[in-house]
Order: C-alpha cells, then sequence, then structure tokens
C-alpha cells in the first residue's frame, strides 16, 4: 500500500460522488444548508495551502467532515481539525486519512485522552519526547503539537520499517511483533477513512 499522495482515481471517484450528491442537494432552498458547516468550510477551504487547489480542498474536507461528523458535531472545529490532519500528514509525506484512521483508534478525536501508560493528546504521544527534545513546555493536548509530533514519529518509523506499514504502525503503538493493533487501524482505515 503506497502510503504516499492519495491516488488520483480515489479522489476522482469522489469527486463524482460528491458532485452526484450535490446535484440532488441543489434544488433545496438555502435555509436548508448548515450556515456555520458552510462558514466552516469556507474558511477551512481558503486556508488550506496544503491542498493541490481549492477543488481538491474542498472535495476532501467535504466528504471527511462528513464521515467525522458524529465524533465532532461542532463543524468550525470539524473543519479546523481536518484542515491540520491534512497540513501535517502532507508535510510528513503520510496519507490523511491514514493519520485520521490512527487518532480513531488512538483517542477517538479526544483531544485530551490519557492512557494508562500516560500517552496524551489525539495521537497519544508520550510526554518524554518534550523533554527529549528540549521542549519542556509544549503541550501535547495542542493539536498542532500533538499531530506535529505524531505525524513526525510515524514517518519515521514508516521510514525505518522501509516503508512496511504494518511494521511502522506496530513501532508507533510499540508492539512491534505484534499485529492486533495494525490491523485495527488499517480496519478504520478501510471501513471509515478511504473513499469507497
Amino acid at each position: 500500500m503506497s502510503v504516499g499522495r492519495l491516488p488520483r482515481l480515489i479522489l476522482i471517484v469522489a469527486a463524482a460522488w460528491l458532485l452526484q450528491s450535490a446535484a440532488g442537494a441543489a434544488s433545496a432552498t438555502s435555509q436548508e444548508v448548515d450556515p456555520e458547516l458552510r462558514d466552516a468550510l469556507r474558511e477551512a477551504v481558503f486556508s488550506s495551502d496544503s491542498f493541490d487547489n481549492r477543488y481538491v480542498a474542498e472535495v476532501w474536507l467535504l466528504d471527511m467532515s462528513r464521515r467525522l461528523q458524529h465524533r465532532i458535531a461542532d463543524p468550525g472545529r470539524r473543519m479546523r481539525l481536518l484542515r491540520q490532519v491534512h497540513y501535517e500528514a502532507r508535510r510528513a509525506n503520510l496519507d490523511p486519512e491514514l493519520v485520521l484512521a490512527v487518532i480513531e483508534v488512538e483517542s477517538n478525536f479526544n483531544r485530551f485522552a490519557i492512557s494508562h501508560a500516560g500517552a496524551r493528546g489525539l495521537m497519544q504521544i508520550m510526554p518524554f519526547w518534550l523533554e527529549e527534545i528540549g521542549r519542556p513546555d509544549d503541550n501535547l493536548f495542542e493539536v498542532d503539537t500533538n499531530l506535529r509530533f505524531g505525524c513526525t514519529i510515524l514517518r519515521h518509523y514508516l521510514d525505518r520499517e522501509n516503508g512496511d506499514l504494518q511494521r511502522a504502525l506496530a513501532r508507533y503503538n510499540g508492539s512491534i511483533g505484534q499485529t492486533w493493533y495494525p490491523r485495527r487501524v488499517m480496519a478504520a482505515l478501510e471501513a471509515r477513512w478511504y473513499a469507497h
């Protein structure tokens, strides 16, 4: 499985699906459109510098926002998170959908999650990393900080494992040699985050 850019075919299929869905909704009055979602999408699209172009941003953000809606009800918060995930994933040369699957499994999108081992935030980062890199005042509950650490760590393990996603995910979770964690992430990725 490639962990690089989202394949164009998936993007085209997603765009066609969204256009077909939009065509059915085109007759709806403006009163039926959620104004918060519209404003959040507009803000997200115009400030999404990690996308190839505005159209790609609109398609991806709208699609992922629908998928995330039952976990994060507030449209503005949802769009901000998606934009941040996309930016940090692309920065680390990861598929944003993979990062969403890791977040789902690690914290179920609870930015204040703390594991029994003390890992924190969306991507469950261990606090010792803050001391390790000389940034003890950074806050792992801050979404930007947590995503930057998590995506960087996952990218490092992918490189270390020569692109073997299963081994990289096991390393990320601290369960190298076992497959339960990679299977959970891959199941979430296939069921909820990759376009079908």
